[in-house]
């Protein structure tokens, strides 16, 4: 998935170192409008779906994707829930969830604040924990399904360590530290950007069996 995984590519930055999504609008009846934007063999994706993971994305990384990546992301969750609840991998125990909830809700001043970003974005404190806990629980899962066939060598630590940490840090006048108190950060970083590469070449290998279309817009659904 392209966002590390979903965000995996931002789990390896992460490791060492608005445009604004519109939220649903209301018809004249004060229905909702959505349409079928997807169909992935015989379920389904919605705008609102789409409208609801920009949202998120613009409360936790404070920016969200265009409407494509979104889709395309949405699309490879299902791949990978679709995977992970046919192999009964667990759900998140609710107090990580609740952990995670807390670190997000430390990033604002009050609860007051938190509460005045969900009602701009037009999110509920359900939706979020459901978003929270559809994140947490495909994280897990690439996790596990990729982790232990990655194997990190030396030489691979050696090499990031000289070709990449260094001229980072030298380029930011920052000292460098010694190599062998780094190596666990290193061989994190390495691991999820192998645990990166495995996931997209796997999700672009099962997406090519599925029966996807996507509904352009203006099309009926």
């Amino acid at each position: 998935m392209a966002r590390a995984i979903f965000i995996f590519v931002g789990l390896t930055a992460a490791a060492l170192a608005a445009s604004a999504a519109p939220v649903p609008q209301a018809m004249q009846t004060g229905r909702v409008v959505d349409r079928i934007v997807a169909r992935i063999e015989d379920d389904i994706i919605l705008e609102s779906q789409v409208r609801e993971l920009g949202a998120f994305q613009q409360l936790i990384e404070g920016h969200a994707e265009s409407g494509d990546q979104l889709l395309s992301e949405l699309i490879e969750q299902w791949v990978v829930q679709t995977e992970a609840t046919a192999s009964h991998f667990p759900q998140p125990a609710q107090s990580e969830v609740d952990r995670e909830l807390a670190r997000l809700t430390s990033g604002f001043s009050s609860l007051e604040a938190y509460s005045a970003r969900l009602k701009e974005l037009g999110l509920s404190p359900n939706e979020v924990r459901e978003l929270l806990t559809r994140q947490i629980y495909v994280e897990r899962y690439i996790d596990y399904k990729f982790r232990p066939s990655v194997q990190i060598e030396p030489a691979d630590i050696e090499a990031y360590y000289q070709k990449e940490l260094l001229p980072e840090l030298a380029k930011k006048n920052q000292p460098a530290p010694a190599q062998a108190d780094v190596e666990e950060q290193i061989r994190e970083v390495l691991v999820q950007r192998k645990i990166s590469d495995l996931t997209a070449k796997w999700l672009d290998d099962t997406k090519s069996r599925l029966k996807i279309e996507l509904t352009p817009a203006g099309a009926s659904s």
